[in-house]
């Protein structure tokens, strides 16, 4: 029988939370508070207490999260800030969006995450700042990071934007580095009704510089101690993530446990040309994709299309390769690990409501595919 897989499944989610989400959105609505206000307020207390940090400041997008972090450690030009160079586009976007330069270093080959040895490599007397992606779900090794940034003053900008609620070294991500930067982009675990994001950090100052630059620099109204930005978050959608917080650590542990029901279907098939994520220790994988690295990665996706079965390519090209940061000097086979991961690796379905007999469809076309 034909199944259907998609790469995600909206639908799913939203139906048993429909009135509860339509509700939310009449309240706010109803009260005419759009920007700031209880919905907002509501939300950034009980994500901080979520994700165990003493700040949490809604943001407009995970990207304008990591924008304001660097405003907020005085970022600009002629400052070098590392970042992996297989990530999606805003970790290096953002930097030079304030035009600092942006300096890239290859990922592990296990967990797809900033290498640690070529970030300390990496840094030199122009450094002032690192940003590891939690890529996928799953922490990257921060603490050798944390050991070379902090006697050189270098801060950590987490970005965080795939991984809410995901650990390291039993803390929630977000709270090792100066700052923590998430994202409610639809598709994330906790996903909103559009663009949104989050920063956290345990320091007040920097909590409160962030606080002036979301909102121009203002305080009070109309007093501007330092031109910020608009990154407000919504209302609307403190709202509706506030009705999806309560489910997010069940959601997190469906995908986890499609995730091992995955590696027990692989196993059965018998498939070399499959390599599967690794889960890497001391941290918590929450799968906000299920990445492979496979053989000859697209024809099977097209194999997998004609199927009915929903994939994606995290990334196709690293930074290094893209026409916009061509200026930066680097050139193929720079970083060869990336380079690998974005010619093999391939995304599958992986979202909560997933059943088995649509992941055993996966792996069953997967297994024709490369048996014939």
């Amino acid at each position: 029988m034909f199944v259907t897989v998609p790469l995600l499944d909206l639908h799913a989610q939203y139906t048993p939370l429909r009135q509860a989400l339509l509700d939310a959105v009449t309240r706010v609505c109803d009260s005419q508070r759009f920007i700031g206000g209880p919905e907002v307020e509501g939300l950034e207390r009980e994500l901080a207490a979520y994700l165990q940090t003493p700040h949490a400041l809604g943001m407009s997008s995970g990207t304008d999260a990591l924008v304001a972090a660097l405003m907020a450690l005085d970022i600009g030009p002629g400052d070098e800030v590392i970042t992996p160079t297989y990530s999606f586009f805003a970790t290096a976007g953002s930097v030079v969006r304030l035009g600092a330069t942006p300096v890239l270093v290859d990922i592990d080959a296990d967990t797809f995450n900033l290498n640690p040895a070529a970030t300390v490599a990496a840094i030199t007397s122009r450094t002032k700042a690192i940003i590891p992606v939690h890529l996928f779900g799953q922490s990257a090794e921060l603490a050798p990071i944390l050991a070379a940034a902090k006697p050189q003053n270098i801060a950590v900008i987490e970005d965080a934007a795939q991984a809410i609620g995901c650990q390291y070294q039993g803390r929630p991500v977000g709270n090792w580095g100066a700052i923590g930067c998430f994202s409610f982009f639809p598709s994330k675990n906790l996903g909103g009704f559009g663009d949104g994001g989050l920063v956290t950090s345990t320091s007040a100052a920097l909590a409160h510089r962030m606080k002036l630059i979301r909102n121009h620099g203002m305080e009070p109204k109309y007093y501007h101690h330092m031109v910020g930005a608009n990154f407000r978050l919504d209302a609307l959608q403190a709202a509706v993530l506030r009705i999806k917080l309560p489910y997010l650590a069940r959601w997190s542990e469906a995908r986890r446990a499609n995730a091992a029901r995955y590696r027990a279907l692989f196993a059965d098939a018998g498939l070399p040309q499959v390599t599967l994520p690794v889960e890497a220790p001391d941290r918590t994988h929450i799968y906000n994709q299920f990445v492979i690295r496979v053989e000859n990665r697209d024809a099977l996706r097209a194999h997998l299309d004609r199927a009915g079965i929903g994939t994606e390519v995290y990334y196709p090209v690293p930074f290094h390769l893209q026409e916009c940061f061509a200026g930066l000097g680097y050139r193929a086979g720079a970083f060869p690990v990336a380079e690998a991961a974005a010619r093999t690796s391939v995304a599958l379905p992986i979202y909560p409501e997933l059943t088995e007999a649509q992941q055993a469809a996966v792996v069953a076309t997967i297994r024709d595919f490369y048996r014939g």
